[in-house]
């Protein structure tokens, strides 16, 4: 079972977070440890499992990142660990920006290089947001996933800088 089933809503690249915090609270109240203590061992042990399936999806919805990767993973489009090839002029572009990190001497510097950042950020997210806010089951193309794909790497890319300024 998805994480998707267990929380009974539909496979969505930006779920609704509402709809998320209150499965969430409804499955943590049923497969909550305490309530299945008289249980055998076994039902115990499955309990126990359901809940940190619970929390494991609940982490994943909560983060957009987290939650394209998923969809990426379960649609068999994105691996753990793979090497993705970007284009080399963005490869470039991050070997610029890591220089910049690095040569930040000021506060100001570093404000600077973050905005310069954010405002990639937007760049990158703009051809695809349409694809993630309006994703449909069977509907959105895997051509459009492929897309939403080079965003989640360009990104990951964007956030490891952007750590390293903190």
């Amino acid at each position: 079972m998805n994480h998707f089933e267990l929380y009974n809503i539909p496979i969505s690249l930006s779920p609704d977070q509402y709809l998320v915090k209150q499965r969430y609270y409804e499955l943590s109240r049923k497969y909550h440890p305490d309530f299945h203590s008289l249980a055998t061992d076994e039902e115990q042990a499955d309990t126990l499992e359901m809940a940190s399936q619970v929390n494991t999806a609940f982490k994943i919805f909560r983060s957009a990142e987290e939650t394209i990767k998923y969809v990426l993973q379960l649609k068999g489009l994105l691996e753990e660990e793979e090497k993705y090839q970007l284009s080399p002029d963005f490869l470039m572009e991050m070997l610029e920006l890591n220089d910049a990190a690095m040569d930040v001497s000021s506060q100001e510097d570093a404000d600077a290089l973050t905005a310069r950042i954010h405002t990639l950020e937007k760049e990158i997210y703009e051809p695809v947001e349409k694809i993630i806010t309006g994703y449909q089951e069977g509907t959105t193309s895997e051509k459009e996933l492929l897309q939403v794909k080079e965003y989640y790497y360009r990104k990951k890319y964007l956030d490891r800088i952007l750590a390293g300024l903190k």
